[in-house]
């Protein structure tokens, strides 16, 4: 019988694919970060508990084309400042992708916010200009030109904070207590260039990062980079505080108490 592809993979098969995806060389990406003070009202506002606010009211844009080998990929995330616990890091609302492959691992294993969108990073000559977008609406855009060459940091370690869970199949929760998960990332910089430009935010009921405005522009950059992450599950969370912010995580959160329809598959 020719071999069912939807059947058990046998142990050997198992291993040697978590062998070859612990072996993955360096990818490297080149993208636009943006780092601006906004509302410290507004930044505390969306993070939901047990993250506590830093000292100042920072949100983040990065927006990044990465160079996978045939398969090239545009990553982005709006984040804000965040505390937890003594780390310092950034919590995301939104991470676009341009693939599914990508989406799909960040989310169910990390419980990243990724969501399928367009992301746009762009060079022609000096001009730089950056975008995430979806729905049709670029909701973040950051435009300047380069303004000079900037010293290769030191290998730095960088922390993002995710929340995984999984909502109840009976529409009134969760399966289980949520988990606040610490992402630390090993990054590495070949190239650094200052941009002087700006951010602009658009309105766009999906993704609401507008709420977030610009107050003083901290500074924008260019570079190319490759970075390796690690998650690890700091602690259970309060099912109950946890669930007003659920629905940064969706497009409708009333998607999530839709039960399929009687006798549907």
């Amino acid at each position: 019988m020719a071999r069912v592809r939807y059947g058990a993979r046998t142990e050997a098969e198992i291993a040697a694919a978590r062998t070859a995806s612990s072996k993955l060389p360096d990818i490297w990406s080149t993208g636009v970060v943006a780092v601006w003070e906004s509302d410290p009202d507004a930044v505390a506002a969306v993070l939901p508990p047990p993250l506590k606010p830093t000292g100042r009211p920072l949100v983040r844009v990065n927006i990044s084309r990465v160079d996978l080998p045939g398969y090239p990929l545009g990553a982005g995330s709006v984040a804000v400042a965040a505390e937890h616990g003594g780390v310092t890091g950034w919590y995301p609302l939104v991470m676009p992708m341009t693939h599914e492959r990508a989406l799909i691992g960040g989310r169910e294993v990390f419980g990243e916010p990724k969501k399928l969108g367009d992301v746009t990073v762009e060079r022609d000559g000096l001009v730089v200009r950056a975008a995430l977008a979806r729905h049709g609406i670029e909701f973040v855009e950051v435009r300047g030109a380069v303004s000079g060459s900037l010293p290769l940091p030191e290998p730095t370690r960088k922390t993002d904070f995710y929340f995984k869970f999984l909502p109840a199949v009976d529409g009134s929760g969760f399966d289980a207590d949520p988990v606040l998960v610490h992402c630390v990332r090993d990054e590495k910089v070949r190239k650094l260039e200052r941009i002087t430009g700006d951010v602009v935010l658009r309105e766009s009921m999906y993704d609401p990062v507008a709420d977030l405005p610009v107050r003083t522009l901290v500074d924008i950059t260019l570079g190319e980079k490759t970075t390796d992450q690690k998650g690890t599950v700091v602690e259970r969370v309060s099912a109950q505080a946890l669930l007003p912010y659920i629905h940064q995580r969706y497009d409708d959160p009333r998607q999530i108490l839709d039960g399929p329809p009687e006798g549907s598959v």
